[in-house]
């Protein structure tokens, strides 16, 4: 699972003159996630955007996961990533120990600091880069961070 500013994407908005908001994604990631689906790996987006960039990249990749609008500091009803991925673990029937979470703001450090591989860019916050245990990933979000994952994963795997 990963986060979209700042992993996914290199954190920046980028607004036309009309005032629509657009963001760049690196297509080394979106193979990376296809990639990790292939080999039979669960992925998704847990982010704190609630947009149709988002979804609508989330379904180009056909990601099994997408919770938008989690984890907002906006809106203190919504749930939690750490909620969020809570659901995802009961529906899959595996523990958080299990799962690898890709983040790089203050909004990631209680999922980071709950599963079992916790990642990020080298881009990160210096809260996550302080983080006990984190793997911080030599390639910055929206470059190519999740791919770089995604072949270690995968080369670990064989």
């Amino acid at each position: 699972m990963t986060d979209v500013d700042g992993c996914l994407t290199d954190g920046g908005l980028y607004y036309s003159a009309e005032g629509d908001t657009m963001k760049r994604f690196c297509v080394y990631d979106g193979l990376g996630l296809v990639m990790l689906q292939q080999a039979g790996i669960p992925c998704g987006i847990l982010t704190s955007e609630n947009n149709g960039i988002v979804k609508a990249r989330a379904e180009k990749l056909k990601l099994q996961y997408l919770y938008m609008g989690v984890g907002s500091k906006v809106n203190p009803d919504c749930l939690t990533k750490l909620e969020a991925a809570q659901a995802i673990c009961d529906e899959m029937d595996i523990s958080l120990s299990d799962v690898c979470f890709v983040g790089d703001d203050i909004l990631d450090i209680d999922l980071l600091k709950a599963v079992g591989y916790p990642c990020c860019p080298p881009n990160a916050r210096p809260e996550v880069l302080a983080l006990p245990g984190i793997h911080v990933l030599h390639t910055p979000g929206g470059q190519g961070a999740i791919r770089e994952l995604a072949d270690s994963l995968l080369a670990e795997r064989k």
